[in-house]
């Protein structure tokens, strides 16, 4: 092949593509197509997603007709003019013809694309846009445009007629492109949709423009293309053909032209059986199974079972996204190997699987109402994946599976949500279910010791004597079952000079303890665990039998384990009815979030009146409301054991009453002991201009109808924070893209106080964001719905959340339960004395003498009662208390002072940030379910506890990546600055062809000798 000559024709053909209006016509046709779609078909602000997808998924379609409408004289004005014979008696091939013209072709094509870019790059300016997705995009779209070119030319090269070109082209390519379409595909079962989704133009490119370059993809438009362009050579060769030539010739160029085009085509099931071959460009390589996948897998001692239950027949928005399921699904098998069993059934024509479906796993097909030409009928079809491992199973049903957004009122887009993730999620935690339904020291890494810190009999009360031989026998039933990796010892810090209880005190905060208001004898009785690395502190246990301190021994190993779930205790405020009509109706409920930790972790709710359990991780206080001593008692304790307490609450909170949003200052009860720990919550409402939309009802009148309708407008409270509001690279916000922070109030950090611990800023405002301490909520915006907010004079960026790690030192001297028995004592001590004085009164009426000695016995115990005498009717209580009180020895009066160094305490300074009334608004208002809130949240657990496996995959999501605010004049801007630049890129083009045709134009008059 000549490639001069291959150039010339590409020249030849470009020149008369730009010098008549062709070439200009398609390239504005592309743009103003694109634009088009791209801002008013698509609703590219509405839709609120930083990324590109409109401008391609309509693409398969346009370039039908670009392309047809390009190709359609390339070869057919060659015949109707006569000049295809004297071409073909050139000294030039026909492929070196037929390569130029395509060339040519796919020229124009680059140009066009090209001249798009500026949309991308505006998207990317204004919010977070993945750049592996569109560069691959545009690699599928040159791919579909080189298929489609190469069909229009073989069509053009047997017509001489351009219109029936034109037709026949379009008709082509759209059987090329229908065969993978929904429209066909959901009128098919499952499996002859997938067959026809690999013949499918549109189906392949929607693969590809997913970010995933599959190399049967590629190969799919490369074949066709290929054999488009050997069929085109044949054409051009039979022009030169005659009827009397060598006719054993031309069916030899006939077989090998058709055995070619075979081998092109055939070649596709080859490669289809090869092992995947293909480059994940996505951000985090979305569609690529992670490191924590294969790390899950390989610690699987059992075989997994993940069996697929999908029906032959389903809705049409959910069958293709069936093989791609069913492909990740058949990922895990690869990368499990022997231990990991893929199968998938259709329940339907096997009666004893459904059965077992039904009846075993509780699986059931879910209505769906599906519509044809011809009906509306109601569906019942399954879409659900089980997970099974040992005797323990999860399931996952379509809800759990996908993610749905509304594009309009009629429009829904379906995806799969973040199906790793969810899959992942469940195998690990039906293997930690398992696991901790056995033996539990198999999932202990390290050697656990327990240490004892009692003090020697002779010091402590007879019951807890008694605890402590109950104790050891416990600690040898649990030595004798750990395999080695459990043993135990206990000291007596009194001992010898007293050196050990002053190095507890000032390691643990182990203080002294009484068994009583009024003993003045002091003793230690301690509970701890140790792997080496961290201390876990444990209180006695409500059964203070054997049992009892087995089940409390292996609550507090599990804090050493690995592969079992976090334990999460969680406080929420109690939901009150209003009392009467027109009250005040808290909005805050926090059941979204509960739910959707408990789908991650083990989730206990606690009500802060006892200990929290040794088993707990992390204790996650949200929206505190007047808590009493007792329960801030219990978070400081569990925070002094070396806990992560996590605490999401504000200075304000809201209420809804006669339809009017108002904010109501609280008392959480923490504010003093925050401020020990110095962190404290500003007493008033952050405000910030990147803020978050808040839907408002308009009334607008159409030809004297009046149509109730919400706008969103800009709502200064619901803060808006993004990347330059994120810790750097703090894996609690790495993978997060947005986070709405709402009602909320401003954390101050004492240096000071934190010098020795680690103070990370998690969250902050924007540098225009301000203060409001006597808020009025209910939005502001005149009569065209615009909101009229001003910002305040002093603005700067405010801390939102912050996380503290280190040694923290208790709020509390001693037991709020100590103090309230000791005033209760001294209540009673006083009211039996004064019981006594009044029946020494009564009976005084016998003599005068009598009555003067009781009068003056009175006298004496009311007015001598000090503090001996008080003490003296103290011991007097104690030796009468009951078997309930005496439960309390050993507890009531102990006080841990000082925490480890691996405690840690997060706040969060709004508590309505995880409340059902944001996520629910911020969710419609987007039209797809807002999850971000709740991502935070366990990312802070899981950084907690040092495991940020599933955190690295949590945050995947097809609409995660949201706009930031836009008003409608930076919206407009955006819009017309487009427009703006495909004009402006056409001119380029259009001057680049002038200066060409130019330059040619000289070069041949100084070949002539004549001057221009």
């Amino acid at each position: 092949m000549n490639f001069e000559t291959l150039f010339a024709v590409v020249t030849k053909e470009l020149r008369l593509f730009f010098s008549s209006p062709i070439g200009y016509l398609f390239i504005a046709a592309y743009l103003g197509l694109t634009l088009f779609v791209f801002f008013w078909v698509e609703t590219f602000f509405a839709r609120n997603i930083s990324d590109v997808r409109p401008m391609f998924e309509w693409l398969p379609v346009l370039l039908i007709f670009l392309c047809s409408a390009l190709t359609m004289r390339i070869w057919s004005d060659e015949r109707r003019t006569g000049t295809i014979e004297f071409i073909v008696t050139l000294p030039v091939t026909p492929w070196e013809l037929v390569l130029g013209k395509f060339v040519a072709c796919m020229t124009l094509l680059v140009v066009s694309l090209l001249l798009t870019l500026p949309l991308p790059i505006s998207v990317a300016v204004v919010g977070n846009l993945d750049w592996g997705p569109v560069g691959a995009a545009y690699a599928a779209a040159l791919l579909l445009g080189a298929t489609y070119l190469s069909i229009g030319l073989f069509v053009s090269s047997r017509s001489e007629n351009q219109i029936v070109t034109l037709i026949i082209s379009v008709l082509l390519c759209g059987v090329l492109y229908m065969l993978g379409s929904t429209f066909l595909t959901g009128l098919v079962g499952t499996n002859f949709a997938d067959f026809l989704s690999e013949l499918g133009s549109g189906s392949r490119f929607e693969s590809i423009t997913r970010g995933v370059l599959d190399i049967t993809d590629f190969y799919f438009y490369i074949s066709i293309t290929a054999s488009f362009l050997v069929l085109n050579v044949f054409a051009v060769e039979m022009i030169g053909w005659t009827k009397t030539g060598a006719h054993d010739r031309h069916l030899n160029r006939s077989f090998v032209c058709g055995l070619v085009v075979l081998n092109l085509a055939v070649a596709n099931i080859w490669i289809a059986q090869l092992p995947p071959l293909r480059w994940d460009v996505t951000a985090g390589q979305q569609y690529t199974m992670s490191e924590v996948t294969k790390r899950e897998l390989s610690q699987l001692q059992e075989p997994l079972l993940i069996r697929g239950y999908f029906s032959a027949k389903t809705h049409p928005l959910l069958a293709p996204l069936v093989p791609q399921l069913r492909d990740l699904i058949e990922e895990y098998e690869i990368y499990g190997g022997r231990n990991v069993v893929v199968e998938f059934i259709d329940p339907a024509p096997h009666p004893e699987k459904e059965e077992e479906a039904n009846t075993k796993y509780g699986i059931r097909p879910d209505p769906f109402q599906v519509e044809d030409k011809y009906q509306t009928a109601l569906v019942r079809s399954y879409f659900d994946v089980l997970i099974r491992y040992g005797d323990e199973y999860e399931v996952l049903n379509f809800r759990d599976l996908i993610e749905v957004k509304t594009e309009s009122e009629s429009e829904l887009d379906v995806q799969l949500r973040n199906p790793e993730y969810d899959i992942t999620r469940a195998i690990a935690r039906v293997r930690s279910e398992f696991q901790s339904s056995g033996l539990i020291f198999d999932s202990v890494p390290k050697p656990v010791s327990f240490t004892g810190y009692i003090s020697a009999a002779d010091r402590m009360p007879a019951q807890l004597v008694e605890i402590q031989e109950t104790l050891i026998e416990a600690l040898d039933q649990v030595k004798e079952s750990s395999t080695g990796k459990f043993s135990w010892q206990i000291l007596d810090p009194l001992a010898g000079d007293g050196s050990l209880a002053r190095q507890i005190a000032e390691n643990y905060g182990f203080t002294p303890m009484v068994a009583s208001m009024v003993d003045e004898n002091q003793f230690y009785f301690y509970l701890t665990l140790s792997d080496g690395e961290s201390i876990v502190s444990m209180d006695l246990p409500d059964s203070r039998d054997v049992e009892g301190f087995k089940r409390l021994l292996e609550e507090g190993i599990k804090r050493f384990t690995e592969g079992l779930l976090t334990s999460v205790a969680m406080h929420t405020p109690s939901p009150s009815a209003p009392q009467y009509t027109g009250q005040p109706v808290p909005t805050a409920s926090y059941n979204d979030v509960s739910g959707y930790l408990r789908s991650n972790y083990e989730v206990q709710t606690v009500d802060l009146r006892r200990p929290v359990a040794s088993d707990v991780d992390v204790l996650m206080v949200i929206g505190p409301n007047d808590l009493d001593p007792e329960q801030v008692f219990e978070i400081d304790q569990f925070l002094m054991s070396g806990g992560t307490v996590i605490i999401a609450t504000s200075a304000f909170t809201t209420s809804l009453a006669s339809q009017t949003l108002m904010a109501n200052r609280t008392f959480s009860g923490l504010e003093d002991w925050l401020a020990h720990h110095g962190i404290s919550v500003e007493q008033s409402m952050v405000m910030d201009v990147n803020n978050g939309g808040f839907p408002i009802p308009v009334t607008r009148e159409v030809g004297g109808f009046a149509f109730r309708e919400y706008q969103i407008i800009d709502y200064p409270f619901l803060v808006d924070v993004r990347a330059e509001g994120f810790v750097d690279d703090h894996p609690i916000v790495r993978n997060l893209d947005q986070l709405t922070f709402a009602w909320g109030s401003p954390l101050n950090i004492d240096a000071e106080l934190n010098t020795d611990r680690e103070v990370v800023e998690i969250l902050k405002s924007s540098k225009d964001s301000w203060t409001d301490s006597m808020p009025e909520l209910m939005p502001k915006y005149d009569a065209t719905g615009i909101s009229v907010y001003v910002p305040g004079t002093d603005t700067e960026s405010k801390l939102l959340a912050v996380s503290v790690k280190g040694t923290f030192t208790s709020f509390f001297d001693e037991s709020p339960l100590f103090v309230e028995a000791r005033e209760q004592a001294a209540a009673e001590a006083a009211a039996r004395a004064a019981a006594e004085a009044e029946e020494l009164e009564s009976d005084s009426t016998e003599s005068n003498t009598l009555e003067d000695e009781s009068l003056d016995g009175e006298n004496s115990d009311s007015e001598n009662f000090d503090d001996e005498a008080l003490l003296a009717e103290l011991r007097e209580i104690q030796e009468g208390e009951d078997e309930s009180e005496e439960d309390t020895l050993g507890v009531i009066g102990s006080v841990i002072s000082r925490s480890p160094e691996s405690a840690r305490l997060v706040v969060l300074g709004s508590s309505e940030s995880l409340s059902d009334s944001l996520i629910n608004m911020v969710s419609q208002s987007q039209g797809t379910l807002y999850t971000q809130t709740m991502q935070f949240a366990a990312n802070v657990i899981d950084v907690s506890m040092e495991d940020s496996s599933l955190l690295s995959i949590r945050s995947r999501g097809h609409f995660s990546r949201t706009l930031p605010p836009l008003n409608s004049g930076q919206q407009r801007t955006m819009e017309l600055l487009n427009y703006g630049f495909a004009i402006l890129g056409l001119l380029i083009v259009a001057g680049f062809s002038f200066l060409s045709r130019r330059v040619v134009g000289n070069r041949r008059s100084q070949w002539f000798g004549v001057n221009r």
